[in-house]
């Protein structure tokens, strides 16, 4: 029986050393810093200009790529990570931080905030890229809950946005404002 003991020990140890050689080394680097939106910096989902676009924006930086991936809207920042079939390989999310925000229509530069740190105003009157509803990003949960007193809606952090929110159809208020009075 007591010489099983030291062979256990010597497997066991093997075992956490082969562990540590396996794990992945980017996961061990901090992710990168967010970048600021540059002239040519495309909506993934729409394919148009970021610049054309009011209110709050994201960004996605992937393991697999060089250049983060660009959205118009945080809705549709957030959309891309619960997406099947989008890629797994998230180093980081960023979304502008309305918190530090001067306006609303164009977030300031170097206004960013890690996604699962922010707080978010949901089903408020305000509308992002594309006028969809939006997902208004906040570092700081007082400014969040003024925004909300302001505009409506409610305050939630990224895990408690419903999907219906970020994946389901969106009601841009064309049909009604075409109907004749």
């Amino acid at each position: 029986m007591w010489p099983r003991i030291p062979l256990l020990a010597a497997a066991l140890l093997a075992a956490a050393c082969t562990a540590g050689c396996e794990r992945d080394p980017a996961a061990a680097t901090p992710p990168p810093p967010p970048v600021e939106v540059h002239a040519e910096a495309t909506g993934h989902f729409c394919g148009m200009l970021l610049t054309a676009h009011e209110g709050p924006k994201g960004q996605i930086h992937l393991a697999s790529r060089a250049q983060p991936i660009w959205f118009s809207s945080v809705r549709d920042t957030i959309a891309f990570t619960r997406l099947p079939e989008e890629p797994r390989d998230i180093r980081a999310v960023y979304v502008s931080d309305m918190a530090r925000s001067r306006f609303y229509e164009q977030p300031d530069p170097g206004a960013w905030v890690e996604a699962n740190t922010a707080w978010f105003v949901v089903e408020s009157e305000m509308r992002g890229g594309m006028g969809a509803p939006e997902a208004v990003p906040f570092s700081d949960a007082q400014a969040a809950e003024a925004f909300r007193a302001r505009h409506g809606g409610r305050v939630l952090k990224l895990a408690d946005i419903p999907d219906a929110y970020v994946l389901g159809p969106v009601d841009l208020g064309i049909g009604a404002a075409a109907t004749p009075q």
